[in-house]
């Protein structure tokens, strides 16, 4: 808990959110912050990075089967679309290797740090580490073995992402799941990147990502058969990069791995049902509507919701009106107006 504090202090972030009051905190989390500031988040980083462990700590890792692994969950912080402050905090449990949602917290927070390229925790972690410590105090038992997080690990100009960052604070193995190459230690996205992603063939190939200094910084992986960009997976947290490479191919259904996918239909979705009505919804506003599963489709679409931060459990029967039609998940975004953080760039 003290560890979340010191993130939250640094970053300036209220994981109680802003509600419909805050275009004052929106003015200020669109602007650079102050070199102080940013030499803090730097000091900050080395502190902690020396904490990360980058081997398999948990039995079920070195089982080539995973035998043991039960739960793994994902996270995403998805933002109100021309708002770089509201935003909703996502944190799901799917059970292993079934890969059906048992647990959802979603929540509306506000949050005051900017998008800077390279300190995406000090932004986004405060509301996530709280939702895991919501999870750990009320549902112990629903606990993820292992987090896979839409953002880099040690793959990260400090050698220490977000992926690394929540790791350290929740004490929970994490994989880092990157949807776009982060370009550092040499590493570009240029002529040759583009040839060897070409020469992935099927599901589950790889290569290295081999930075100027020597160093293995993550694996290029394609995760699915049809899929024509690969994932850039690293370290987050008590995981060797081997692990973490099979566990996030193992994760997928589609090109994302499901964890990361369903923490982000369901913040998005989450947005548009609390501003769907006529009042601004407050940070913490509880969900309060279930609805019946409706089948997954490749493209995404709504998914069933919950109780904030129960299990999941299917009504015993859902009414007609209830049921949501399969539809094609709008692409997501990131941070809004000014933030430069949009969906797809890559998250540090």
């Amino acid at each position: 808990m003290a560890l979340a504090r010191r993130v939250r202090d640094a970053s300036g972030s209220d994981a109680n959110g802003t509600g419909c009051g805050g275009r004052a905190m929106a003015r200020e989390a669109v602007g650079r912050p102050p070199e102080e500031t940013l030499s803090l988040w730097k000091r900050e980083q080395a502190l902690l990075r020396a904490r990360v462990v980058t081997r398999d700590t948990e039995a079920w890792q070195r089982d080539p089967a995973f035998s043991g692994l039960q739960r793994v969950g994902g996270v995403d912080v998805s933002f109100v679309k021309g708002d770089s402050v509201r935003a909703c905090a996502s944190l799901v449990v799917l059970s292993y290797p079934e890969l059906q949602v048992v647990y959802e917290d979603c929540r509306m927070v506000g949050l005051t740090a900017p998008y800077v390229s390279g300190f995406l925790a000090f932004r986004e972690l405060p509301s996530l580490v709280d939702a895991v410590q919501r999870l750990r105090e009320k549902e112990p038992h629903l606990m993820p073995q292992v987090l896979l997080v839409d953002g880099n690990g040690v793959l990260h100009h400090q050698g220490f992402g977000v992926a690394c960052h929540l790791g350290v604070l929740t004490d929970l193995p994490c994989i880092g799941v990157a949807k776009k190459l982060l370009q550092v230690d040499g590493l570009e996205n240029n002529a040759r990147h583009k040839e060897k992603i070409r020469l992935l063939q099927t599901g589950g190939d790889t290569f290295p990502l081999m930075g100027d200094s020597g160093a293995i910084l993550g694996m290029a992986l394609k995760s699915h058969d049809h899929s024509t960009k690969p994932l850039y997976v690293s370290v987050g947290h008590k995981v060797s990069l081997e692990t973490a490479v099979r566990l996030t191919r193992s994760c997928c259904r589609f090109r994302i791995p499901e964890p990361v996918r369903q923490a982000d239909i369901r913040s998005r979705d989450y947005i548009r049902r609390s501003l769907g009505g006529p009042r601004c919804p407050a940070p913490g506003q509880e969900r309060s509507q279930k609805v019946q599963k409706p089948e997954v489709c490749p493209k995404g679409g709504s998914e069933e919701h919950t109780v904030e931060g129960r299990p999941w459990r299917p009504p015993a029967q859902a009414p007609e009106h209830t049921r949501k039609p399969q539809t094609q998940a709008p692409r997501s975004r990131r941070a809004g107006a000014g933030s430069g953080a949009e969906w797809g760039a890559p998250k540090t």
